[in-house]
């Protein structure tokens, strides 16, 4: 089965570790370099397109110690 996640290229998403007090804008590089190091092995470019479109809804979405929201 294959999942296609549709989402806007000029969607701004925020980040902020555990350990920050404020929120980030962060560009597509970054956000992979970050789901990456996260992840470890696991597909970034896949949780990336996840995390994009669960953000969507307004939903603050965790990956190990980051945190990712879109920026309204």
């Amino acid at each position: 089965m294959n999942l296609f996640f549709r989402y806007d290229t000029n969607m701004k998403i925020e980040t902020q570790y555990t350990y920050e007090k404020m929120w980030a804008i962060t560009n597509e590089a970054e956000l992979l370099r970050i789901i990456e190091e996260e992840i470890g092995d696991a597909d970034p470019k896949g949780a990336l397109a996840y995390v994009k479109e669960a953000i969507k809804t307004g939903k603050t979405i965790s990956v190990g110690s980051c945190k990712f929201r879109e920026k309204k």
